[in-house]
């Protein structure tokens, strides 16, 4: 069985499974390829590598976004995220990002490069209330690291439950958040959801903390919004990304950006490797996989 993997790490870790050949580099005869497991940046021509890929029966993903594979999978692929991998990393990014801007630290730091003892009262966190869109695998991790910050916690996702609103519910609790968490997926009902209305909604001084993927924001509206200074954000992704010299993001009062590493983390790193080597097992097995993606998704 031939296994096309994105490391020398991840083909370490499956290198004592029986019949099993791991590559690194691109194979020559794609066609042999069963098992795919791409790397963390997406490869470009997702389209014309898996249409070569004839013998492709598991695509396995590191990543907890799949945008980029749904609309190319060949029938009979089954297609599995990493969901649960970069929940730690992507919690620890998201909580530390609306402290750092609510505390103003990049402006400190900026003050200190300056040699200046810029003394004031900044915001914070506690008595805040700290709206999670999309409070799924991730968002539940944040909601348990807002533990002990003394927050109310409002919880949104695509499907209602007990305690979480659905997407219909934003325009209700919008105003009523100080920071607003985006986890949702890159999907064609979260594109733009972020749009001038959904801003318009947000206090002023709210945070938008963008963790999700920049297809999600508008970023015209979002430009707008800080620039006036009435919003503030904390993004790890933008759009377009990565952001170009000159954008106006780059220097936007109160916004903090981040080169798409929140979940780029050693803690990452060990359970990507966890999983794929779990999952291979399941496969070899023929036992049922977990984290498979459907047309639901």
């Amino acid at each position: 069985m031939l296994i096309w993997v994105p490391s020398d790490a991840v083909a370490e870790v499956l290198s004592d499974l029986p019949r099993v050949e791991c590559v690194v580099e691109q194979p020559e005869r794609l066609e042999e390829v069963e098992v795919w497991i791409p790397p963390l940046i997406t490869l470009p021509d997702i389209s014309g590598l898996l249409a070569k890929m004839t013998g492709l029966k598991f695509l396995q993903t590191v990543t907890a976004g799949v945008e980029p594979y749904v609309p190319h999978l060949p029938p009979g692929v089954t297609l599995c995220n990493a969901r649960g991998v970069h929940d730690a990393g992507t919690a620890e990014w998201a909580v530390g990002a609306m402290i750092a801007v609510l505390r103003e630290f990049p402006g400190f730091v900026d003050a200190q490069r300056r040699t200046e003892w810029s003394y004031h009262h900044t915001g914070v966190l506690a008595d805040s209330t700290v709206l999670i869109v999309g409070h799924g695998s991730i968002g539940a991790a944040v909601e348990r690291r807002l533990q002990g910050f003394e927050v109310e916690v409002l919880r949104v996702a695509r499907t209602p439950r007990e305690g979480v609103h659905g997407l219909e519910a934003l325009p209700e609790l919008l105003p009523q958040a100080d920071v607003v968490v985006l986890l949702v997926p890159a999907t064609s009902t979260t594109a733009g959801l972020v749009d001038a209305a959904f801003l318009g909604r947000m206090k002023d001084g709210a945070v938008l903390v963008n963790a999700a993927r920049g297809s999600v924001v508008d970023t015209g509206a979002l430009v707008a919004e800080v620039s006036s200074g009435r919003l503030r954000a904390a993004l790890d992704v933008t759009d377009p990304e990565p952001l170009p010299e000159g954008h106006p993001l780059w220097n936007a009062p109160g916004v903090l950006i981040t080169p798409h590493v929140a979940g780029s983390t050693p803690a990452s790193g060990r359970r990507t490797l966890r999983l794929m080597r779990s999952q291979l097992l399941r496969y070899l097995a023929g036992e049922p996989l977990n984290n498979v993606i459907t047309e639901t998704y």
